[in-house]
């Protein structure tokens, strides 16, 4: 079964499981992705963080996907193709997420972080404290500038993005979008699925999720969006037609 992979799929799915099988000798929090405008931030991350995963069935699940998508895709493109598509989609899903973060999620405590700078009084400090302290406890940090800007150096520091989702994400949109008519069966569904409505509808799903942005939800699901929006952007660019393929 191993032996069946194209080369570079096969490559890949030995780094991602040599990674995650060196966990305890990488400094994963320097390998994942930061937003831009934290302290531990390196452009380098745009690229290493597709091999960092957090847990076995997230590196699972990101393998299976290469392993089922990825050799096709590889022996109709060839290697270099396939390899520049891969890492193309996963940067990709990793700007468009940085890019939600900035604007979208954290938007608001810039603003109050902008806000109560321009007027640190006491009573703005406090409110400031007690809705985005995430370092110490208030009662016991002197609330003043330099802890604002501490707390809000901690606060973007801490969200980090990890594993090739992106990539795989570009994969199964580019399979979607060359192979629409083929046939997929999803366990546990009993009847097969068209791979473009498979496509559609994972990538609304992630869409809606990612809007939703519920509770407890440590997905990146617009990184997920990214990988394939990318994913049509360079297909668009090579000029494939889809009636080159099945």
């Amino acid at each position: 079964m191993f032996r069946d992979l194209t080369p570079n799929v096969r490559l890949l799915i030995l780094i991602n499981v040599g990674m995650f099988l060196a966990k305890s000798f990488l400094p994963d929090e320097y390998l994942s992705l930061h937003y831009f405008g934290a302290k531990d931030f390196y452009p380098f991350q745009l690229v290493t963080y597709m091999f960092v995963h957090g847990s076995f069935f997230h590196l699972l699940g990101n393998m299976f996907g290469l392993y089922m998508f990825g050799s096709l895709l590889e022996r109709i493109w060839g290697a270099q193709r396939f390899l520049f598509f891969y890492f193309f989609c996963g940067i990709g899903a990793g700007v468009l997420y940085v890019g939600i973060q900035h604007f979208v999620d954290f938007a608001d405590i810039r603003r109050a972080t902008e806000l109560v700078l321009s007027n640190p009084s006491s009573f703005n400090l406090m409110d400031y404290a007690q809705h985005y302290a995430v370092i110490g406890s208030p009662q016991g940090v002197a609330l003043n500038i330099e802890w604002v800007h501490a707390n809000y150096d901690e606060f973007i520091n801490r969200s980090i993005l990890g594993g090739a989702s992106g990539s795989i994400f570009g994969i199964l949109m580019a399979f979607g979008y060359l192979f629409p008519n083929s046939e997929m069966f999803l366990f546990p569904l009993p009847i097969p699925i068209k791979a473009k409505y498979f496509v559609s509808f994972y990538g609304l799903y992630e869409l809606y999720q990612g809007i939703q942005q519920y509770e407890g939800d440590n997905v990146a699901h617009f990184a997920h969006i990214g990988g394939m929006i990318f994913a049509v952007i360079l297909l668009k660019f090579w000029g494939t037609k889809r009636n080159n393929f099945y």
